[in-house]
């Protein structure tokens, strides 16, 4: 029989067991910048609480002299005991209030210390990139420290002043309905018989019948609730695709095609929904039938003590209250079914994700790597170098390079070699292989990718990027900029933009080369940037690299064109059919894991 989309999820995530994902978590708390401020908070929570729990017994005391009040027809009393009412109403308001301003501030501190957590996990050296290349768990990372962690905020804090609240009314009233249950006195013909704590065992057996049910019932939400969240992450990033690359889907003609692949991700996502909704009205059938049956099951549990004339009507309403106060604690279960179910599904979307930030480094410790080293010298050396990937394995025709301080080196291949695997290698984003490679001494290397990345923000800050904005003078950036061609640019240092969106492909890659030319790096290492250039561009490129930058040791990845007189030297780089794939491994939360290399050709 085939499983449904919740089922499979629910299955898939079974080796992640809640102790493990708590486990995960715990050191998320433990190191969190806000640990202390929330453990302060949930201490004034508990306080809080305690004394509402106090003011509430307080109440439940008083529905006795108020209803003997109004059975007795003492108008002098009633009035009495309304005054009463108004200082104990006065008081839990005030609590009431604060709890409120407590639970809020709880919620903020989680939300801070989680999504900090996640980040700092995220943007390790080289492991946001690990991660992108892992498969499903790498898809919508964003969603999952922002949406998946503000949620499982607001549900933490929601469930544990609950659980808190039911837990101290629980402790505070199943004394006074025990107490009460003593004068309760059963005549049965000629007998009569006693039984010790007689409410308080008719809430436990009442509510326990309806917890089992609800949770048999409403079990199946946490998988269906995982799907939904992973089929609404789905439909966001296809809109997001669409936005992104709207430009060639309108060129392209595209829309009928995309329109088709957004109208199936949405019904994916409403078949999910559709599941949620008849689990919960499963659900609702079982919560709801025990609701209405509260409404008079605690006099018709009392009523036959309260008949036989052994209780008052304003001992009644005082049972009846305590009775109410202890299966409200104990049915605290049965209301919040459906959010703890949500509350697993988004712990599980949240606890794997950080489990496979915190895991993705296992496959160095699992994978034969590349030996990287730096040596005594300025020089770039690669010692029988081969790199492996699921793909194959791609390796350097020359065994033994020595590449040394301002030369100039082009590394070529055919289309499907692996010269952008090489140049990851070379940044250390892929480290499994065999060899070695021996960086230069000098820490100055800059890495510039086919596409290159421009943080938002002022036209400073990208240029001066990763330095502080200080670290240029508004000249120099300003002679950068004119430098290579796009001295339009010079008077608008300050104006904030997405300039991977304001700028041509061209202009993108000059402005990279710009940023190198007030770096100016003793080496600098390029994925395919010259290829991808017009003629007078990489001209003057080059020109940049023969002039100011003449000591600058460059390495070109890409082909031999145009730039083919600026290089003194050629590498290969080319397939090893008989060289070593990379093998998925098995985690420690049950999965298997193989990094993807993504355009390994190129």
């Amino acid at each position: 029989m085939a499983l449904t989309n919740g089922e499979a999820a629910a299955k898939a995530a079974g080796p992640v067991g809640l102790r493990r994902q708590l486990d995960v978590m715990l050191p998320a708390f433990l190191a969190s910048p806000t640990r202390n401020t929330i453990i302060y908070v949930a201490i004034a929570a508990l306080l809080v609480i305690s004394a509402t729990a106090a003011g509430q017994v307080i109440l439940n005391r008083w529905y006795q002299p108020f209803y003997d009040a109004i059975e007795r027809r003492n108008l002098p009393g009633f009035f009495d005991q309304l005054m009463t009412f108004a200082v104990i109403a006065s008081g839990l308001l005030a609590l009431n209030i604060s709890q409120t301003w407590i639970n809020q501030r709880m919620r903020l501190k989680l939300r801070e210390g989680l999504t900090l957590d996640l980040i700092g996990e995220w943007l390790r050296p080289r492991r946001a990139f690990r991660i992108a290349k892992a498969g499903d768990i790498g898809v919508n990372p964003d969603q999952r420290m922002q949406q998946d962690a503000g949620h499982l905020a607001d549900l933490t804090t929601d469930l544990g002043f609950g659980l808190l609240q039911a837990s101290v009314m629980l402790a505070s009233f199943v004394g006074v309905l025990w107490s009460l249950s003593s004068g309760f006195v059963f005549h049965i013909g000629d007998r009569s018989f006693e039984v010790p704590g007689y409410m308080v065992w008719a809430a436990l057996i009442y509510t326990g019948t309806a917890s089992c049910l609800s949770w048999l019932v409403g079990r199946p939400l946490i998988g269906l609730n995982s799907e939904r969240y992973a089929r609404e992450a789905d439909l966001r990033f296809s809109m997001m695709r669409v936005n992104e690359n709207i430009d060639a889907i309108t060129l392209a003609g595209g829309e009928a095609g995309e329109r088709r692949r957004l109208h199936l991700d949405l019904a994916t996502l409403l078949e999910a929904i559709r599941g949620i909704f008849r689990a919960q009205i499963n659900l609702a059938w079982v919560t709801s039938s025990y609701g209405w049956v509260t409404v008079v099951a605690p006099i018709l549990v009392a009523s036959p003590v309260y008949f036989a004339g052994d209780l008052t009507f304003g001992g009644l309403m005082m049972a009846v209250g305590a009775f109410n106060q202890v299966h409200t604690s104990l049915r605290w279960f049965i209301d919040n079914i459906g959010v703890i179910a949500d509350w697993r599904a988004t712990l599980m979307r949240v606890a794997v994700f950080r489990m496979a930030l915190v895991e993705t480094d296992v496959l160095h410790d699992s994978e034969k790597r590349i030996d990287f080293a730096v040596n005594d010298a300025e020089t770039l050396t690669f010692d029988n170098l081969d790199i492996a990937s699921p793909g194959g394995c791609s390796k350097l025709a020359e065994p033994r390079v020595e590449i040394a301080a301002g030369e100039r080196v082009m590394v070529t291949g055919d289309p499907d070699s692996g010269k952008t695997l090489f140049f990851r290698m070379l940044a250390g984003l892929w480290p499994w292989g065999s060899g070695r490679v021996g960086m230069p001494a000098s820490e100055s290397v800059f890495f510039v990718p086919r596409i290159p990345y421009f943080p938002p923000g002022k036209l400073r800050d990208v240029l001066s990027y990763p330095q502080p904005d200080s670290a240029f003078a508004d000249a120099d950036l300003a002679a950068a900029l004119t430098r290579v061609g796009l001295s339009r640019l010079a008077g608008s240092l300050d104006h904030g933009a997405r300039w991977d969106r304001e700028l041509s492909e061209d202009e993108q890659r000059l402005l990279a080369l710009a940023r190198i030319r007030l770096h100016r790096p003793r080496w600098v290492i390029v994925d395919e940037v010259f290829d991808a250039l017009g003629s007078e561009a990489s001209q003057r490129a080059l020109s940049i690299f023969e002039e100011e930058l003449r000591d600058t040791a460059v390495v070109g990845i890409g082909r031999v064109g145009r730039s083919s007189h600026f290089f003194t030297r050629v590498l290969h780089i080319e397939k090893d059919t008989h060289g070593r794939t990379l093998k998925p491994i098995r985690l420690p939360n049950g999965s298997t894991r193989t990094p993807v290399a993504v355009a390994q050709g190129g």
